[in-house]
C-alpha cells in the first residue's frame, strides 16, 4: 500500500499538482524565488479546475483550428486563426503540468530546436499574415509551422523523430 501512495505522488508531481505540505512549506520559505515559482504558487488549481481550464482550452484550440479551414483561401484569415488554434492548444498542457514545467519541457536539450522552429514559424506566420499581406508567403508560412508543430509534438514520443526520420529516407531514396 505505500508503494502505491508513494507512486500516486510521483504521478501528483508530474502533474504538477500538490503532494504535501511540508513540501509547499518548504517551498514557500525558499529566498531564491523568481517570476514563474511565485506565479506557480498564487495560481494553485484543484484536479478538477486543471482538467477544465485543459478541456475548454484545448477545444477552443481544436475549434480554431478546424474553422481555420473554413477559410483556406484567405491565407490571411487562414493564418491567423490556424496560428491562434496552435497556440490555445499549446497553452492548454500548461494546464496539466503548470506553466513553469511547461517551459522547462519546452526548453529541454532534447527539445529546444523544435521549440525554437516551432515558435519562429508561429512569428513568421504571423508576420506575413499581418504586415506583409502576401498570400503565397504567407501560405509557405503556415506550411512551415504545420511541418514545424508535427516535428515538435513527436519530440514528445520517445524515438519518434529517429523512426519519422528513416521512414522519411526509406521512402525518398533514389538508389535502388
Amino acid at each position: 500500500m505505500e508503494k502505491m501512495n508513494q507512486a500516486f505522488e510521483k504521478v501528483k508531481m508530474l502533474v504538477g499538482m500538490e503532494v504535501d505540505e511540508e513540501d509547499q512549506a518548504s517551498a514557500a520559505l525558499q529566498q531564491d524565488s523568481n517570476f514563474m515559482d511565485d506565479f506557480n504558487r498564487n495560481c494553485t488549481l484543484s484536479t478538477k479546475q486543471r482538467l477544465y481550464g485543459f478541456s475548454i482550452c484545448l477545444a477552443a484550440g481544436i475549434t480554431c483550428t478546424l474553422l481555420s479551414m473554413l477559410v483556406f483561401f484567405h491565407p490571411i484569415k487562414f493564418a491567423i486563426t490556424f496560428t491562434l488554434g496552435n497556440l490555445l492548444s499549446l497553452g492548454s498542457t500548461a494546464f496539466l503540468i503548470g506553466p513553469k514545467r511547461q517551459v522547462s519541457m519546452m526548453l529541454d536539450p532534447v527539445r529546444i530546436y523544435a521549440t525554437a522552429v516551432y515558435l519562429a514559424s508561429i512569428v513568421i506566420a504571423l508576420f506575413c499574415a499581418l504586415y506583409v499581406h502576401n498570400k503565397l508567403l504567407t501560405l509557405l508560412a503556415i506550411l512551415l509551422e504545420f511541418g514545424a508543430l508535427i516535428w515538435y509534438s513527436l519530440s514528445y514520443i520517445p524515438f519518434a523523430r529517429s523512426m519519422v526520420s528513416k521512414v522519411m529516407v526509406a521512402c525518398f531514396d533514389t538508389d535502388f
